[in-house]
């Protein structure tokens, strides 16, 4: 693909997984929390792309009947004291977004801390890009598309002729429900299959294709 069919009205951006290859620290948070807890340690891709207090509130598991919000809040407290590695291409795609015009926007399931630890790793601040869609902006998390339709309405674009990306399922079907029809897939945390059977349009190693789609 050598260019987009139509003008990128946005790039609408995941964090974890997709900006900064966080899913590690992720990992090793939950690791973590479930020895302390003393509960056998699931298959962890139940929370990739995901609220973790969606998946406490909806997941069968030892913390069925626990307060899914308290859950959340002590896994984030055995989150590495370290900064997440950025994806390839991140910080040249925010910058050259910025530079032609073309609106940023990220859209996660994170809360608005993590966003700004993970711009300082991209060595950006947090006016870097035009939106941040948080976990607290919506009451319904990936799949859900609230955050993405929320995003574009903030940004006064058309999610059809948007652009957004994402590094799991939850989050491609989630871009896809707001009516954004070219989400491509980022394979840092699941195989192309998963990506494309989410029906990501395209799926890279990182974000450095992405690149070919700005003005020129």
């Amino acid at each position: 693909m050598t260019g987009p069919a139509v003008a990128v009205s946005a790039f609408l951006l995941d964090l974890d997984g997709t900006l900064v290859d966080s899913e590690p620290l992720h990992r090793a948070s939950y690791e973590a929390w479930f020895a302390h807890r003393g509960w056998e340690l699931p298959d962890l891709a139940i929370f990739t792309g995901r609220r973790a207090e969606d998946v406490f509130a909806v997941e069968p598991g030892p913390w069925s009947g626990l307060d899914p919000t308290g859950l959340a809040r002590e896994v984030v407290a055995f989150v590495p004291d370290e900064p997440p590695a950025p994806v390839p291409g991140a910080r040249e795609l925010l910058v050259a977004a910025r530079a032609a015009g073309v609106p940023l926007a990220i859209v996660t399931s994170a809360g608005p801390d993590w966003v700004e630890r993970s711009l300082a790793a991209l060595s950006l601040p947090l006016d870097g890009v035009d939106l941040v869609v948080t976990a607290r902006d919506v009451v319904d998390g990936k799949p859900h598309p609230a955050g993405y339709a929320l995003a574009c309405e903030r940004l006064d674009v058309e999610a059809a002729h948007a652009v957004a990306a994402e590094d799991s399922p939850a989050g491609v079907r989630a871009a896809l429900g707001a009516g954004v029809r070219r989400v491509h897939g980022i394979r840092t945390t699941h195989v192309r299959e998963q990506l494309s059977a989410a029906g990501a349009v395209e799926v890279h190693d990182d974000l450095r294709p992405l690149l070919a789609l700005l003005p020129s």
